[in-house]
């Protein structure tokens, strides 16, 4: 039986204007090599500057891999909850978002699982260095979860996530959050200050 295996990856730490950092290059070798070891077919990224250039770093580590943008990856919204939906922690979250705003994410969101949450014909591995959100919203469709339950899914930088699809299984989640391929001091960036293990 054939599996489709993605390797979901959030960019590598950034700065304010959206630009790998020194620290985010570094981390975007470090899951490169962490993935030389398997055999990927494709590397697939967001459009954003931050992910082609984490996706670039990765490439350098998969020789003769392409490595190529998928507009689906894009960082965006997926999904608003309705307001007695929210937990009240992520209330002002969404403060100022309208129906204009909640169609296009909505939209994109079902174009990423269109295109990517599903089993191929053959076996395929492939690689999308995307954001946070995305990885989240993958997640949870993988798990069948309530749309709403992508919020609090939260992924470092670089951190690795590994969801399978066979035909007529459902999805399985290898690993999420993974960061066994960075040192202690690149763990944890691209989350908001907190205690963390």
């Amino acid at each position: 039986m054939a599996t489709r295996h993605l390797y979901l990856a959030r960019h590598g730490a950034a700065d304010a204007f959206g630009e790998l950092t020194e620290i985010g290059h570094r981390q975007a070798g470090l899951l490169g090599e962490r993935l030389a070891e398997l055999p990927v077919d494709a590397v697939w990224h967001s459009p954003l500057p931050r992910a082609a250039a984490t996706a670039r770093v990765i490439g350098e580590h998969l020789p003769g891999v392409p490595v190529a943008v998928a507009a689906e990856l894009v960082d965006h919204v997926p999904y608003i909850p309705a307001a007695t939906d929210l937990p009240p922690a992520w209330t002002g979250f969404f403060d100022g978002f309208d129906d204009a705003e909640r169609a296009p994410g909505e939209r994109l969101a079902a174009a990423l699982v269109d295109r990517f949450a599903k089993p191929a014909e053959s076996e395929t591995h492939e690689v999308l260095v995307t954001h946070a959100f995305q990885v989240a919203w993958l997640l949870r469709h993988a798990l069948d979860a309530p749309p709403a339950r992508w919020l609090g899914l939260n992924s470092g930088n670089t951190a690795l996530t590994v969801i399978e699809y066979r035909d007529g299984l459902p999805p399985t989640v290898v690993l999420f959050n993974d960061m066994g391929h960075l040192p202690q001091d690149l763990r944890w960036t691209g989350f908001p200050p907190s205690d963390l293990p």
